[in-house]
């Protein structure tokens, strides 16, 4: 092990000792906070280590062994999650090149339309799931909804005509809204700040892991030769019913908190919980809060996070949604289209592990966004403006996919520095429909009076990876602002008012506003 991660480890077990509980009871832990909260305020951790009435210390090498066993439990099933997401949701775009347009006898821009809807039933549902989530098991709503979501699949397979595609697209889309919420909100619950970024990295992975898979799957299907039932129809049952698996395991293995894990021992849900309460974000509450609601109007990171969302969404939508189209135009036969879109998911993979390595080390969250968007905004220039040979122009599509790393940047990023239950949970949301807005303006620059060349979708790439890697600076500066306000003369005294803080106000429901030991991580 590095010397780095031994420092990070040393680090959290002091700053867990500091946050021990010094009261001699409940009541007088409660009337210690300053903050004038009732018991209804502290997450269902605090009650949870007050139950146990165990002091528990850990060492480097119990927290390592922890983190493996968690590691174990939760990060392969959150990544099977998003892996078929992603292949039930682009799946689209391989069964355009199968003969889904002739067969459905999709006219004009009704294949952009269709792939459209998809995100815009996303969008409306995020509203809901920002309600729900506060109320339900993170982790079951998040099984029933990939269960559900692999039955819409398998159904696409049943489309006849435009009409029932965009049933099908519809309820899919509303059913793969929770999957970027429940994610990060579980991801959190596990982990440090700065454990959590590789993690978001290998289940992000799933991605690239899916346009791989895809292209394979896209590939074989075409070799159905079957004028009854064709090769896409096939393909999208196959996909329905491997998600809906994947759901009902989701459902009952994985945990919905740490204090319901049944492969953890007492203790060693005591010291998970003692290790990540330095993250002052907490792990439950269901108690809705008005005044956190509203706070995320006025809070400017969300909404420079939401714009960058957006601005890196369009390009990732023209991507998903048409790169086997763009290849196709480039003179290849379909299942050669499919094959050659597989390198894609290699540069997301790769990106994406980069990234969360970079983060994990040296944070500098917004560096590395804008990194990203070097490549993409080459690969943008490369697609729109050269004109020699095929492979050029491939490798402006391979490089363009190195933008999909920045989108598990955002999600981290807002985990890490949202607290407040009621307001994170509706960052979360806000963030992943952000996400969904750009898919929804990103296929809209593919119209068909602009084949085969695409060019305005092209240089839409182009101008969207260069105004984030902007955004992605502003948004640094805005975090150095803030913690410099937070570090002033008059919050430096309120922090130490609270300094060496009872379990009460370490699990005490706090927005990162509101809580003035709170810094912001870029």
């Amino acid at each position: 092990m590095g010397s780095r991660e031994k420092a990070d480890i040393s680090s959290d077990i002091k700053r867990e000792t500091s946050s021990r509980d010094t009261s001699s009871s409940n009541a007088k832990d409660i009337r210690d906070t300053g903050h004038g909260h009732s018991q209804r305020d502290l997450d269902q951790a605090y009650w949870y280590v007050q139950e146990s009435n165990n002091a528990v210390e850990a060492t480097p090498e119990e927290l390592r062994a922890l983190r493996r066993k968690i590691d174990f439990w939760i990060v392969p099933i959150m990544f099977c999650c998003y892996t078929m997401q992603f292949i039930d949701k682009v799946s689209l775009n391989y069964a355009a090149v199968m003969g889904l347009n002739r067969e459905l006898k999709l006219k004009s821009n009704e294949f952009t339309n269709a792939a459209t809807w998809f995100f815009i039933a996303f969008l409306i549902a995020e509203v809901p799931n920002a309600l729900i989530l506060q109320k339900v098991p993170v982790a079951k709503w998040l099984g029933a909804n990939v269960v559900l979501w692999g039955i819409a699949t398998a159904c696409t397979a049943a489309a006849h005509n435009y009409a029932s595609l965009m049933a099908a697209r519809i309820f899919l889309g509303i059913f793969e809204a929770a999957i970027a919420p429940c994610l990060i909100l579980i991801s959190s619950q596990w982990y440090t700040k700065s454990e959590a970024a590789p993690r978001f990295s290998i289940w992000y992975a799933g991605l690239g892991v899916g346009q791989i898979i895809g292209g394979i799957v896209s590939y074989a299907f075409q070799q159905v030769q079957n004028p009854a039932f064709s090769g896409w129809k096939i393909m999208f049952i196959v996909l329905g019913l491997v998600t809906v698996i994947i759901g009902v395991v989701t459902f009952f293995i994985l945990p919905d908190t740490p204090m319901r894990a049944r492969f953890l021992s007492e203790r060693e849900k005591l010291v998970l919980l003692k290790h990540v309460s330095v993250n002052q974000t907490g792990i439950r509450n269901k108690n809705f809060k008005a005044s956190q609601a509203l706070e995320i109007l006025r809070d400017v990171q969300l909404w420079l996070m939401v714009l960058l969302t957006i601005l890196i969404s369009i390009s990732s939508g023209v991507i998903t949604t048409y790169s086997a189209t763009l290849i196709r135009n480039f003179g290849y036969k379909p299942p050669i289209a499919a094959l050659l879109n597989m390198p894609s998911g290699i540069v997301s993979i790769a990106s994406t592990f980069i990234v969360g390595y970079g983060v994990r080390h040296t944070s500098n969250r917004w560096a590395w966004i804008a990194a990203c968007c070097m490549p993409g905004i080459l690969g943008g220039g490369l697609m729109s403006f050269y004109t020699g040979s095929k492979a050029g122009q491939l490798a402006g599509i391979y490089l363009v996919n190195t933008i999909t790393a920045t989108l598990i940047v955002i999600y981290q990023w807002t985990g890490a520095n949202v607290a407040g239950q009621t307001k994170r949970v509706i960052s979360v949301a806000l963030v992943s429909g952000s996400f969904s807005v750009g898919n929804i303006i990103g296929p809209q620059t593919f119209q068909a009076k602009d084949a085969p060349q695409y060019i305005p979708a092209k240089i839409t790439v182009l101008a969207t990876q260069a105004a984030a890697a902007l955004i992605s600076f502003v948004l640094f500066l805005y975090y150095v602002w803030a913690n410099k306000r937070k570090d002033s003369p008059r919050a430096v005294a309120e922090s130490q008012r609270v300094d060496g803080q009872s379990e009460a106000q370490v699990w005490e429901d706090r927005t990162d506003k509101q809580n003035p030991t709170f810094r912001y991580v870029y």
